[in-house]
């Protein structure tokens, strides 16, 4: 028997709070190294001074601190996510930027608390593909925007193209046999194929539906900081590691730093990835 939605949202839930720390730790070094997603998503969601915007999945607040300043003081962002630990971050963040118009609270994006045509634009970075029920997400985003107004969203794009992602799973391969991913299955590459978030939209009746596949590099100085990051901060690796002997995890450890060497520039360690960015708009009237 497979598990229902709320034991996958509960199991979540337990992860991402377990890895908050962890989250906290490279915070600055993930808020550098994803700058130019979190403003790609700002931008596709049409942002301006003023307006109410939710953002999804915020995590430790990004892009939810980049909609507040970006909104100013006249306008507004609730950021919502499974986990407290996550958002106790981001509410630490925020502070430190002065920002007093953004609010972080738990909630399920598919049972938004939030009335009908409440926001001016959506926007969600590595959100949605976790979702047990991606369709219940779509129609209540549809939901609680206004009409006219803007979803942006990014999902990761296909496995080959994730080095950043992918390389630490063919090392863990080599110890322990991993079933083949359920496509459908919530996931880091549940929505990776083009065209399958861009179809849930269209049936939950957005229009103008724009995608994209965004490609970039993660840098870290060194293999080790990769690794270190990793087991810091990817409950999925880590729920994987687990299951490998102390001896099959150092092993392991040595494999996932040697197998990054390939991708070493004159400076610094430059790991692909590859994110599929999404915009569409609710119809008006």
């Amino acid at each position: 028997m497979g598990q229902t939605p709320e034991q996958i949202i509960d199991g979540q839930r337990q992860d991402w709070n377990r890895v908050a720390g962890g989250w906290e730790k490279w915070d600055r070094f993930f808020d550098e190294q994803m700058a130019c997603l979190n403003h790609r998503i700002v931008a596709d969601a049409r942002l301006r001074s003023g307006i109410k915007v939710l953002d999804l999945g915020s995590g430790t607040g990004y892009p939810a601190l980049l909609g507040a300043q970006i909104v100013g003081m006249s306008g507004s962002v609730i950021g919502i996510d499974l986990a407290e630990q996550m958002l106790a971050a981001a509410r630490r963040k925020a502070a430190g930027l002065k920002l007093s118009n953004v609010t972080f609270q738990t909630g399920d994006v598919t049972a938004l608390p939030f009335e009908t045509a409440s926001f001016d634009a959506v926007t969600s970075r590595f959100c949605l593909m976790f979702l047990p029920e991606i369709s219940k997400a779509t129609a209540e985003i549809a939901r609680v925007l206004k009409p006219g107004a803007w979803l942006s969203a990014a999902v990761w794009s296909v496995p080959e193209k994730n080095a950043y992602l992918t390389t630490p799973l063919a090392v863990i391969k080599q110890f322990i046999e991993l079933p083949p991913p359920d496509p459908t299955a919530p996931g880091i590459f549940r929505l990776a194929k083009p065209g399958d978030l861009a179809k849930m939209l269209q049936d939950a009746g957005f229009v103008n539906i724009a995608e994209e596949e965004y490609l970039a590099e993660v840098r870290f100085p060194s293999g080790e900081e990769y690794y270190e990051s990793l087991m810091d901060i990817a409950a999925p690796i880590q729920n994987l590691f687990t299951r490998l002997s102390t001896q099959q995890q150092t092993e392991a450890r040595h494999r996932i730093v040697g197998s990054i060497g390939q991708y070493r520039r004159a400076d610094d360690i430059a790991l692909p990835i590859a994110v599929r960015m999404v915009a569409a708009r609710k119809p008006f009237g």
